[in-house]
């Protein structure tokens, strides 16, 4: 550490002065954020009583503190009376914070270690680096400085430097600095281009001018010069490494500075920009052709919209919060006057807004890279251009930089159907568009009016887009961000960017409907054969592939509205199909489709697919093998559609087993679907597996179960089961019990199997040890038998949706025991652990509780659709116990924070609940349940 040199009075003429000059207009008056006169006076008083460093420096840090926390306060309010003015907030942060830096510099250089008559070596600038030397500070924004000497740094500069430090440290200011020569400063840029973006965003604050601009002059023209290119690129493999980090731009939870769409995209622009053109702000790009005004305008909305976003998260959390959590949406959208409307909560209002700026800053990216391409990008190698084969366009366009662009745009835009066929162009030539033919197209969507779209050749061409080349998503997605698709399919403009707040969709509205159309086109390109066995054959059997797109392209289209999206849809579809060019069979096809396309993943994942009633209902309800089909095909796409994770075997199992169930009802008979013919073929299929066994233990086994047994399991589960028993009859003792746990891969779960004396509560019992041990319960099934026991089956997935290791099995298995033995008390140890996570108690999941009684037939079923827990299921099957309600089976169906439990149930008589009175008292227990626990779940 350099000692501090003995303070002295400065003479008259170098007393405290500071002259600060705004970065553009402020959120509110100037001497409101920082008043240098007065601090100047404050700090002159201050010093005049006393000489001592160590006391000087700790009233300029009172002082400043006091000055720093009342202009903050000052920002802050102004801010909350208009909330989207983030262009002065961020001048006025900026503002704030050079007056406290160079203050710190004056107090330092000039009380601190004054120099009477400093030599050549002994001068020194500071700088603003990076987002600070631009002049845009969000509140909790990094400040980044350079000291700039003009050799070795010296001893004095070293104090200063060093004092100037702690009074800003001291002030709670994040500090990134460095003290560099010009020399050095040239020779880092040159090895570094993080090192060489901030340098370009230098901005002199305080100290020897002459310097700063010496560094500014020899960056140009010994760094920056001829570079252009090199700088171009590192700045794009910088954003496509962001991008890839990030995750797509209409992820749920983005990161606002660093996302697709977000702040540093369009800082990149600039920084190129400036780098080139040595541009002080982007709106002379636009005098430079590289913006039109419209786009310049696009620009700054966009740009002014993420830095309010950016700063009221940073306001919320006191700290440079980047990521826009759900709990911080719903924060945010309340601080910027967001409101509920018509259906939709104001967090998905807001969003909406968030993802069409987040588009069009993907739009302007893509405009200006494009327009430098020609003068600055690399070309492609000599060899690739000889030889690669240019593919033969249709008149009317022609290739520009690799990009298939307009010939002559007055004859494009005379024929309004060009508008549809440059995508066309593009699909068939394998080309990308370029930016310029985007523009004119989106300048131009007025042209798409209702005589287009009843024009045939316009609805050939869309289908066609579609279903001809292979890859749809490709002309679709960009359509989307142009606005076609909307004008096109007006329908549509409604789920643009539209978010829906839950933690089970990974994508907003539209960018889930293209997903989905993703999925298809995979499917049908061969490329999910392996992973998705089922689907690929129904498609490579035939089907109607128009009616299964164009079902796939409008399926959510009435997403967002007060009435069922299933419903309105449907009535929607009756009108868009025909305009589309469908007949009168194939629009009904699709209809029926778009109403029912959520009807197989909830018979699936929220009954029972073993009770013949579950299946025989599903059956009347698709009516043909063809329905069937095209619903499978669907449905499939529609859940791996939903986000990258929620595809799993276990949801493949289901939808398999349901649609050949189906598929052999509708074509031998509803009466292959009785119990008894199933439980014949199960029973012979265990004799056949355990041939070793006696005839007399065999015969035992298979009288001791009744038929719901023999339908609800596989055989591996019966064999499973027929050995545990057979050990417990071995021992003899009544309170003994079986557990074993196995891997089930075909179904991406655990298999945990129970064996037991039965007494009432087992269930519930079972359900609690497994919360304690961090198990989520996604299927149970539970039968006793004619000679005392209970066989309960449940399959189970740690917190991330897997199959417990191998290796967690034993230590599992040891502390259920210990919970099934009474050791652990499951309602007292689950109190700490049955907690909902901060960034989740954002969301509103009501209760809806159902009782259904013909859904099975010889079993009542409730369905609690709820929030979800991770002591939800030992609440849930508590409640029951106590109420001596039988649990046959629970099926448990989970979309984020929100889980569907369904229970097959009896009363303690073997009965259905048929009473009106007793459901009503049942419900009543099971809310109460539901609403103590999750008072718990959040204290």
């Amino acid at each position: 550490m350099t000692l501090p040199h003995k303070a002295s009075l400065a003479p008259d003429s170098d007393r405290l002065a500071l002259t600060l000059i705004p970065r553009g207009d402020l959120i509110c008056q100037p001497e409101e954020i920082f008043d240098s006169a007065a601090v100047m006076t404050l700090l002159s008083e201050a010093f005049d009583k006393t000489s001592d460093n160590a006391e000087r420096r700790g009233e300029t840090v009172r002082i400043l503190r006091n000055v720093q926390k009342s202009g903050r306060q000052a920002i802050a309010d102004a801010f909350v009376r208009d909330p989207f003015d983030a262009r002065r907030l961020t001048h006025s942060y900026t503002y704030l914070t050079d007056g406290l830096v160079c203050t710190a510099m004056q107090v330092a250089s000039r009380e601190l270690h004054p120099l009477a008559t400093p030599t050549q070596g002994e001068k020194m600038a500071v700088l603003a680096v990076g987002g600070y030397g631009r002049g845009e500070m969000a509140p909790s924004s990094d400040v980044d400085l350079l000291f700039l000497t003009p050799y070795k740094i010296t001893a004095w500069a070293e104090s200063v430097i060093e004092s100037m430090l702690y009074i800003l440290w001291d002030l709670r200011l994040k500090v990134g600095h460095s003290s560099r020569t010009i020399k050095d400063c040239l020779r880092l840029g040159s090895e570094d281009f993080t090192i060489r973006t901030a340098m370009l965003e230098q901005r002199y604050l305080a100290g020897d001018a002459d310097l700063a601009n010496e560094l500014e002059t020899r960056l140009k023209d010994d760094l920056f010069k001829g570079t252009e290119r090199q700088f171009i690129e590192a700045k794009l493999q910088e954003r496509d490494a962001r991008h890839l980090k990030q995750g797509e731009r209409y992820m749920v939870e983005p990161n606002v500075k660093e996302g697709k769409g977000g702040l540093r995209d369009l800082q990149s622009l600039y920084w190129i920009a400036k780098y080139i053109y040595s541009v002080q702000d982007v709106a002379e790009l636009v005098p430079l052709g590289l913006f039109t005004p419209e786009e310049f305008s696009t620009f700054v909305e966009a740009e002014d919209f993420l830095w309010a976003v950016r700063s009221h998260l940073h306001l919320v959390t006191g700290r440079a919060t980047e990521q826009l959590s759900f709990d911080m949406q719903v924060e945010v959208a309340s601080r910027m006057g967001y409101e509920d409307r018509a259906g939709r909560r104001a967090v998905e209002v807001f969003m909406q807004r968030y993802f069409r700026e987040a588009t069009k800053v993907g739009e302007l990216t893509r405009i200006f890279l494009t327009k430098l391409e020609a003068t600055h990008m690399k070309g492609a190698p000599l060899l690739e251009r000889i030889f690669r084969r240019r593919p033969r366009i249709k008149a009317g366009y022609k290739v520009v930089h690799g990009r298939l662009d307009v010939a002559d745009p007055n004859k494009f835009l005379a024929d309004k159907l060009n508008l549809l066929r440059l995508f066309e162009e593009g699909l068939r030539t394998g080309m990308l568009i370029h930016p310029d033919a985007m523009r004119l197209v989106s300048a131009n969507l007025n042209l798409i009016d209702d005589d287009m779209r009843e024009d045939k050749e316009a609805r050939r061409i869309f289908l066609d887009l579609m279903l001809k080349h292979g890859n749809p998503e490709r002309a679709l997605r960009r359509m989307n961000e142009l606005g076609v698709l909307s004008a096109f399919l007006p329908e549509f403009e409604h789920i643009v960017a539209m978010m829906q707040f839950n933690m089970y969709h990974s994508y907003t509205v539209d960018e889930h409907t293209i997903q989905c159309i993703v999925n298809l086109a995979q499917i049908e390109r061969g490329e999910l054969g392996e992973s998705l066995p089922l689907a690929s054959s129904i498609l490579e059997g035939g089907v109607n592939r128009k009616v299964l797109y164009v079902a796939l392209l409008i399926h959510d289209i009435a997403k967002g509205r007060p009435e069922d999206h299933s419903i309105l849809g449907a009535q929607m579809a009756r009108k868009i199909a025909p305009r589309l060019g469908l007949n009168k069979s194939d629009s009904e096809t699709v209809e029926w489709l778009v109403r029912y396309h959520l009807l197989m993943s909830d018979m699936a994942q929220k009954r029972d697919i073993s009770d013949p009633r579950t299946v025989r209902d599903f059956a009347k309800a698709v009516k043909t093998v063809k329905r069937l089909d095209l619903l499978t095909v669907l449905t499939v796409c529609d859940i791996r559609g939903v986000g990258p994770n929620t595809w799993n075997n276990w949801k493949a199992t289901l939808l398999r087993a349901l649609h050949a169930e189906t598929k052999r009802a509708l074509e031998t008979g509803m009466e292959d679907l009785n119990r008894a013919n199933r439980g014949a073929g199960a029973k012979k299929a265990l004799r056949a597996e355990l041939a070793e066994w006696t005839k007399a233990a065999l015969k035992t086994e298979t009288g001791r179960h009744y038929d719901p047994y023999w339908q609800g399991l596989n055989l591996s589960t019966h064999v499973e089961f027929a050995e545990m028993l057979k050990e417990l009859d071995r021992s003899g003792d009544a309170g003994a019990m079986e557990i074993r746990l196995h891997p089930d891969e075909d179904r991406d779960a655990t298999r945990a199997c129970f064996a037991m004396g039965d007494h009432p509560g087992i269930f519930a019992r079972i359900a609690g040890a497994l919360a304690l041990v961090g198990a989520n319960v996604v299927d149970a099934r539970s039968y006793t038998t004619k000679d005392g026991y209970v066989t309960d089956a449940f399959w189970i997935q740690d917190a991330d949706g897997h199959p417990f290791e191998a290796s967690r099995l034993p230590r599992l298995t040891q502390m259920i025991h210990k919970t099934l033995k009474g050791e652990v008390v499951a309602r007292d140890a689950l109190k700490s652990r049955d907690k909902i996570k901060k960034r989740e108690r954002a969301f509103n999941v009501p209760t809806h509780i159902i009782f259904d009684n013909d859904g099975s037939e010889i079993y009542t079923i409730i369905e609690v659709d709820t929030r979800d827990r991770p002591g939800l299921l030992y609440d849930l099957t508590r409640t029951l116990a106590a109420a001596n309600v039988y649990i046959a089976n629970a099926v448990i169906a989970t979309y984020g924070e929100q889980v569907v439990d369904t229970f097959y149930v009896k009363d303690m008589f073997g009965l259905k609940y048929h009473s009106e009175s007793k459901q009503r008292g049942l419900e009543t227990k099971l809310r109460k349940a539901i609403s103590e626990g999750a008072e718990r779940a959040v204290s």
